[in-house]
């Protein structure tokens, strides 16, 4: 089996297909990895989710966009500008759609690979324990009959800094931030969540640059920051590289790490 992970797709189901096409990928032999936001801000979300949700082996985890969509879906959002979700909200399998992502979490470890697939970071206060043990806690509350209390409460920029004392909705919202939407972070414990680009606010760092002792060994695959255009360290694979503003999609295969790309379409 091959494992290719791949980056934001946003929607953007022309050059997802191609992509496809470009790695050769087959459903019946081949493990797709994303990265999170498989939807929003581009045009063709249904075809987007109906094609990953057919497919035989696939990991995915849930970005910001993908968690605001639901809160929509639920009726307990409302669209922003710029988001293109009516073509999933008009749907007749709008119910198909939301469950499906409810299923999925924010973290996935692979021990084959030693891998973390996440949609924005891991913050440096946690071990790898930490951080499966906390997407648990956020995946419990989004499958749960009661879950829209936790979407209601997700949009914020506070609390910033991690505290075990943490607990309820504010505790979940927190986790939730460093998993979806982190950028830059200080040690120990603190997001910045208003800067988007690559120059880091005083004080802050790109999460990166701390990560836990217990990763050292351990790749870290994430998506959700296209002004990095796809970095690559020892162990940290960025995968978003911005396809929805024009640029390309990615996706790297696991077992040589070689790097494949699709331009964006017109």
């Amino acid at each position: 089996m091959t494992v290719f992970a791949i980056g934001d797709i946003q929607g953007c189901y022309k050059e997802f297909r191609s992509l496809l096409k470009k790695i050769k990928y087959s459903s019946g032999k081949d493990s797709l990895w994303i990265a999170g936001d498989l939807i929003n801000r581009g045009p063709n979300n249904v075809e987007t989710l109906q094609f990953l949700m057919d497919q035989n082996d696939i990991q995915i985890v849930l970005g910001n966009h993908d968690l605001h969509f639901i809160a929509i879906a639920r009726g307990l959002a409302n669209q922003h500008k710029g988001d293109t979700l009516s073509d999933l909200l008009e749907h007749a399998e709008l119910d198909s759609f939301v469950t499906w992502l409810r299923q999925q979490p924010l973290v996935r470890h692979n021990s084959d690979y030693d891998t973390l697939l996440v949609h924005a970071g891991i913050p440096g206060m946690w071990d790898r324990t930490e951080v499966l043990a906390l997407s648990k806690e956020v995946h419990d509350q989004l499958t749960a009959e009661s879950c829209n209390s936790f979407l209601q409460a997700m949009y914020g920029n506070s609390p910033s800094v991690w505290s075990k004392d943490l607990t309820g909705l504010p505790r979940l919202r927190l986790i939730t931030n460093f998993f979806t939407r982190m950028r830059f972070y200080r040690h120990p414990g603190e997001i910045e969540l208003t800067h988007k680009q690559s120059l880091a606010p005083s004080g802050f760092k790109p999460w990166f640059d701390y990560l836990n002792p217990s990763m050292q060994k351990t790749t870290i695959l994430f998506g959700h920051w296209a002004a990095l255009m796809g970095i690559r360290q020892p162990n940290l694979i960025g995968l978003d590289t911005g396809c929805v503003y024009g640029r390309h999609l990615t996706a790297v295969r696991l077992g040589d790490g070689r790097l494949f790309q699709q331009q964006a379409q017109s």
